[in-house]
């Protein structure tokens, strides 16, 4: 048996809302279309378990970089060596007029040299006002990760890798620190020459 009461009730409230509607002017309603549009749309919020990364090669490592930091990807083309840098300072580019510090990170953390292919890639990163490009051999994608896949206890590691880790997932996955990397200062050359 339906329950008439409930019925009823419902059936008033939608006749009431309807009748509201249709008793306000034409004006009334634009106005209130007009506030109700007017008014910020909430942001989606980002699920913070997961992570997005750009998956990449360095030698024969699989790293990956949070997509937040980064600006661009862009082919290797043309690069200006900087005499009196550091070895893993590759040089400097010019991208759309914004001159660009490469950095190749197998270098700094002395990893194999494959050498430059055509398969060579750049990462533009960016946090705040520090900008810089990393090389990769080559880009292998986009993952989105389980903050809970990522180990961040990374003790058993004593290169100087793992201080610029965010940590490793279990299919063996090394994500980079951005923050870390762009904020220390042995990534930053500030060197004079006389």
């Amino acid at each position: 048996m339906i329950n008439n009461k409930n019925s009823n009730a419902k059936n008033k409230s939608m006749n009431d809302t309807f009748n509201d509607l249709f008793n306000k002017s034409e004006e009334e309603i634009l106005k209130h279309r007009a506030k109700l549009l007017a008014e910020e749309q909430k942001e989606e919020t980002k699920d913070e378990s997961i992570v997005e990364v750009i998956e990449f090669l360095l030698s024969y490592e699989r790293y990956g970089v949070e997509s937040s930091f980064i600006k661009e990807v862009y082919s290797m083309k043309d690069f200006t060596p900087v005499p009196c840098t550091p070895n893993f300072v590759k040089g400097i580019t010019n991208l759309r007029g914004e001159i660009i510090s490469i950095v190749d990170i197998k270098k700094f953390f002395d990893l194999p040299d494959k050498g430059l292919t055509d398969l060579n890639r750049v990462l533009i990163v960016k946090k705040d006002k520090m900008k810089m490009g990393i090389l990769a051999d080559r880009i292998l994608g986009v993952n989105v990760i389980s903050i809970n896949n990522i180990k961040t206890d990374l003790t058993s590691m004593k290169d100087k890798r793992s201080k610029y880790l965010r940590g490793i997932t279990s299919n063996h996955l090394v994500i980079l620190d951005i923050e870390k990397i762009l904020t220390d200062p042995n990534f930053i050359v500030e060197e004079d020459v006389e």
